[in-house]
């Protein structure tokens, strides 16, 4: 082990070059804010680095969206387990560019983090993967499948209809989900866990035209008031969530989120309370959380003294484990319309939904890879939550009941991913790709045959 962590540690200025020229393409899955060559260009570098690790049958695979996926595979032992390595190239827009204190493009080193859109989410794995392979230096005791998709910040679903078209091409007796991360920097897990999600689009009419607040105001309907009271039936003052018919009492029983280290992970100002009536684990993990995501409405600058006649919003709903996201987009819906209040119109459109997960745990892949965790980190794993949706879990689950589905990567609370100034910890992609290594040691000699 010790001469296996040798070697990852070698190999970081090399992850440091190959992270930053991944970086450096703007891989947004959506041809209105980049050019397509972009995705085009990170796929490529993707299916090159992984031909120099052994990879055959490496392909461009076109998914029904029309992005594409990188496919390979690497044939171990004859009878060693199958294990299909995930990851996705896209990234997120950067948002607001004004919010970056270092160029969202370009890999920018500052105390000690690595900061640049997808550092982390999702070509910091991309990376760990690669390096854990290097350090292997040929020797891999098991057959290696990849698949690396292009959209899945999208949220397009290419993968999710690819797989069940493929199922014996990517079959597999453990799948790893590299997309989630550790409890902290330098603390192992695995994500048991992911909410699923329900999004609509509320509308509401009211008037046929704007109308001069003076000589209107006070009589006639605001569409944007209607509106703001709707949102606000969302949540109790307390912030739990209380859609009508949408159970907010459940609980976790994993392991706590400390309030304080939340705090300072999810940037909380001073003196703000966190939301809810439970711990933030119950919130977090258990309950249902909604979130108003935009509104169409005037901005302060340039608004006019006038009674909007329309206004709209984009919802956003994430269901624990146990909990159906069409039922619960049922319920949201039906809650939105009985809230409308002076007989205004309402129209709401569905948007995407996706079921929730739960991993099942103690086989012999997390087997092996508590004691990958232990070896690297010197401690096993924790089991942890996660309020973001990955829906391809569950085409997974439903594709591979007998495999065992591994959530972990590199994306710990600080990396910011979706937000400005995304960043990685170069310590988590080296200890993440010891454990990766060390796992495929460990699973080569107690997975199935």
């Amino acid at each position: 082990m010790t001469s296996l962590a040798d070697r990852v540690s070698a190999l970081m200025p090399q992850v440091k070059t190959d992270l930053a020229e991944l970086v450096a393409m703007a891989s947004v899955a959506d041809e209105r804010q980049y050019p397509p060559q972009e995705c085009a260009n990170a796929a490529q570098w993707v299916l090159d680095r992984f031909a120099d690790v052994g990879f055959e049958n490496l392909r461009l695979e076109p998914t029904a969206d029309g992005s594409k996926a990188v496919y390979g595979e690497r044939p171990g032992p004859p009878g060693a387990p199958t294990v299909l390595l995930y990851a996705h190239y896209d990234v997120q827009p950067p948002l607001d560019e004004k919010a970056w204190r270092t160029p969202p493009f370009t890999m920018t080193e500052v105390d000690g983090r690595w900061y640049g859109r997808g550092t982390a989410d999702c070509k910091g794995n991309i990376l760990m993967h690669l390096t854990a392979l290097r350090a292997l230096q040929g020797d891999v005791p098991v057959s290696l499948k990849l698949i690396v998709e292009g959209s899945e910040e999208q949220g397009t679903g290419g993968l999710e209809d690819f797989v069940p078209k493929h199922i014996e091409q990517l079959r597999a007796d453990a799948i790893l989900v590299c997309d989630t991360g550790n409890a902290a920097v330098g603390v192992p897990a695995v994500t048991a866990s992911l909410r699923g999600l329900a999004n609509v689009i509320v509308t509401v009419d009211a008037l046929s035209s704007e109308m001069h607040s003076g000589m209107f105001g006070g009589a006639a309907p605001d569409a944007l008031a209607a509106l703001i009271h709707m949102l606000a039936t969302l949540r109790d003052k307390e912030g739990n969530t209380t859609v009508k018919g949408l159970d907010n009492t459940q609980t976790w029983d994993g392991v706590a989120y400390d309030p304080a280290i939340f705090r300072k992970d999810a940037n909380v100002l001073d003196g703000v309370d966190l939301l809810g009536g439970g711990s933030v684990s119950d919130m977090l993990w258990a309950r249902p959380a909604v979130t108003v995501l935009g509104i169409d409405c005037p901005p302060v600058v340039g608004s006019a003294a006038a009674i909007q006649p329309r206004a709209s919003a984009r919802i956003n709903l994430r269901v624990p484990p146990g909990m159906d996201p069409i039922k619960a987009q049922d319920a949201l819906i039906a809650h939105l319309e009985a809230a409308a209040p002076w007989n205004v119109k309402v129209s709401i459109e569905r948007e995407a939904s996706g079921s929730p997960f739960r991993a099942k745990t103690g086989g012999p892949a997390y087997q092996a890879l508590d004691q990958a965790m232990a070896d690297a980190y010197g401690k096993g794993y924790t089991t942890l939550g996660q309020g973001g949706s990955i829906p391809l879990c569950n085409v997974f689950a439903d594709a591979y009941p007998d495999a065992e589905i591994i959530l972990m990567g590199v994306e710990e609370p600080l990396t910011l991913m979706h937000a400005p100034n995304e960043s990685v910890a170069p310590s988590e992609i080296e200890h993440m790709a010891l454990v990766e290594a060390l796992f495929l040691q460990n699973y080569a000699k107690v997975g199935p045959r």
